[in-house]
């Protein structure tokens, strides 16, 4: 599936550098030890702004997802319908992520399924994380 490009900012750019490396970093607050993401200047949490990028296991759980069949972004209208998972990390299932999960049918996602973390490159060749289910999970 083409992937709309993504342009990092100052902000974001630690966790898509990550990205083209083949590494999930997130966001963690050195003050209070919380997870977060999406980035942010200061912790969610405790208001600190000392915040630093973790590297995380890859590795998560498909909490539930849905079936896009109207998708107004252009790049991905040919593959309608595709599935979109919530997914989330091990580290903290309050951590959620999006995929279209990858080689997995259209609405045979198995919600509670183990998943782990893959990286496709974008049109203007930024990788991006995706996630797909893990063999022998299914």
């Amino acid at each position: 599936m083409a992937k709309q490009g993504v342009v990092p900012d100052d902000l974001t750019r630690p966790f898509w550098e990550a990205a083209n490396q083949d590494r999930l970093v997130i966001q963690c607050c050195t003050a209070c030890n919380r997870l977060q993401h999406p980035p942010a200047a200061h912790c969610h949490g405790c208001g600190s702004d000392e915040v630093e990028w973790k590297e995380m296991s890859g590795r998560g759980t498909i909490y539930n997802y849905g079936v896009v069949h109207d998708c107004p972004i252009r790049l991905l209208q040919d593959d309608q319908p595709f599935n979109v998972a919530v997914i989330m990390l091990d580290e903290d299932p309050g951590i959620q992520m999006y995929s279209h999960l990858p080689g997995t049918p259209v609405d045979e996602v198995p919600v509670h399924a183990a998943v782990e973390v893959v990286f496709e490159e974008t049109a203007n060749g930024q990788k991006v994380p995706e996630w797909r289910v893990v063999a022998g999970d299914r």
